[in-house]
């Protein structure tokens, strides 16, 4: 049986291979071991979890959601359509759409500042569709 040395990258130790890989890597898995299970990333105590550079509060008051009803889309190309249309409006930076057959689609569009609803509709039926 050939011998792997693994290293842990963040503290320079060895790691033993019972430990090495976890449940997908090949080595044990501590989920359900009874023993407190150490995080394969601690960036300093945040537990694996990245900081965004900016704090949540200014992220979330950066975006503006919008929601529209779209009537008539039925399937992956209907939201295709509607998502590429609605995502060329000016001041849109994403958008989202939940797919509802046979009813109306919910769809969420993201900008730092209101959008036009007049654009959106133009471009909802420039796809096809029609605003609910």
């Amino acid at each position: 049986m050939e011998t792997t040395n693994r290293l842990d990258l963040l503290t320079g130790s060895p790691i033993g291979s019972a430990d090495a890989g976890g449940c997908c890597g090949g080595g044990s898995c501590m989920c359900s071991s009874g023993a407190a299970a150490t995080p394969a990333l601690d960036l300093a105590g945040s537990r694996g979890l990245v900081t965004p550079a900016e704090p949540a509060a200014s992220l979330a008051a950066a975006a503006l959601t919008t929601e529209f009803l779209v009537t008539g889309m039925t399937c992956g190309h209907c939201v295709s359509s509607v998502s590429e249309e609605v995502g060329a409006v000016s001041g849109v930076d994403a958008v989202e759409v939940v797919l509802k057959k046979g009813g109306a689609s919910r769809v969420t569009v993201t900008s730092a500042a209101p959008v036009d609803a007049d654009a959106v509709r133009a471009a909802v039926e420039e796809a096809g569709y029609q605003l609910a």
